[in-house]
């Protein structure tokens, strides 16, 4: 490949792109206005309470009382208990996102509650402040079943286990706030949207004027085209994202525990899926109309739906689990909370970075074929 060649094409057209970008005042608007506007609305107006419970128990105290009294753990519909005897163990679990909370019986569980004071910890994943709360009180009350009904074969008699306490501690969201939550999931939502929406018209919009055509007769090939078609856009989205940013941060008040170049890297990367995604929809449209809702439908709306952001996807049937394990979006919004929530936590990130890579990789060798020299 002529390296010189390629330079001079491609610069040349990220120039009359950047100048055709400019001259779009609607479209330039969109991108710099509609996500601070989505971050507003969805960081103050939204939050969520999702169901199911995965609770770890670390039973130290293995003793038959001890046994007794978490007896409602088992019987209760929405938790799913699973037991471990290591706290380290439970703590590696939790880091992991394999459990919800722990629920720690202390060693001298047994002698304290005979004597008045039995006392459980339980610790909380914060990421999800609805979740944590939803798990205190299912855990809450799955102990005070057991005690209630030995209460009323007592004779309303208050029994030992009544004393049970639970201290209750939040892993990663101590101040139980929604907006800790919510706001990187509208991150997600921004970059899908200014990414997909604005280039599933680009490419759309040239084959309705034909001008497509006249960029077939010269030297430039696909995939620069595709290249230069990206990268105005790709500046776009970087601004929405130095906003979203500082608007968690300064705005929100939302901690940022991982590293701030992670962040923007794994960012930038999701931004890059969104916007291929976007001229993939519109290189295969070739209509303006038809690529702009097939880019909500494709996108925006299962990036709402089904990444996490709105239902615990554990509650979802199996198929559409599956379905919605298939979209960038949902590796990004898992991501995404990790990093601001819990910290740079490396297993997470390789996995879901090498698979947005996979999917760039994808969509801009698709691109790039329907972008073919063809007018057939």
């Amino acid at each position: 490949m002529n390296t010189s060649g390629f330079a001079t094409r491609l610069l040349a057209l990220i120039r009359k792109e950047t100048r055709q970008m400019l001259r779009d005042r609607s479209n330039l608007t969109v991108g710099l206005l509609l996500p601070i506007c989505l971050i507003l609305v969805f960081g103050f107006g939204i939050s969520f309470d999702v169901k199911n419970a995965r609770v770890t128990v670390v039973l130290e105290d293995n003793s038959p009382t001890a046994r007794d009294a978490l007896a409602g753990l088992r019987g209760s519909p929405y938790l799913a208990p699973t037991w471990v005897t290591s706290m380290a163990e439970a703590g590696r679990m939790l880091r992991a996102a394999e459990t919800d909370a722990i629920l720690r019986v202390p060693v001298d569980f047994s002698r304290r509650l005979a004597s008045g004071d039995g006392r459980l910890q339980l610790v909380l994943n914060g990421v999800d402040s609805t979740t944590a709360a939803t798990i205190e009180g299912y855990v809450s009350g799955a102990l005070a079943g057991p005690t209630q009904r030995q209460a009323d074969r007592a004779g309303n008699k208050p029994p030992a286990a009544a004393s049970v306490t639970v201290v209750q501690r939040t892993w990663f969201n101590e101040a139980n706030e929604s907006t800790w939550f919510v706001v990187p999931g509208v991150i997600v939502l921004v970059m899908t949207l200014i990414g997909a929406f604005l280039t599933s018209l680009l490419v759309a919009r040239e084959w309705e004027r034909g001008t497509l055509e006249s960029l077939f007769v010269t030297p430039v090939r696909p995939f620069e085209l595709v290249i230069a078609k990206l990268a105005p856009y790709l500046v776009v989205g970087a601004v929405d994202l130095v906003m979203c940013l500082l608007a968690a941060r300064v705005l929100f008040l939302v901690p940022m525990r991982g590293s701030l170049w992670v962040i923007i890297v794994a960012a930038l990367l999701y931004l890059t899926v969104s916007l291929e995604l976007g001229l993939f929809i519109s290189a295969a449209t070739r209509n303006q109309f038809t690529a702009s809702q097939m880019a909500l439908l494709t996108s925006f709306m299962p990036a709402m739906m089904l990444s996490g952001f709105v239902f615990d996807l554990r509650n979802l049937p199996v198929v559409v689990q599956v379905i919605s394990h298939l979209l960038p979006a949902t590796h990004f919004m898992g991501l995404i909370k990790t990093l601001f929530m819990v910290g740079d936590y490396w297993p997470d990130i390789l996995r879901d970075c090498g698979i947005l890579v996979l999917y760039s990789v994808v969509l801009i060798e698709a691109t790039r074929r329907l972008l073919k020299k063809s007018l057939g």
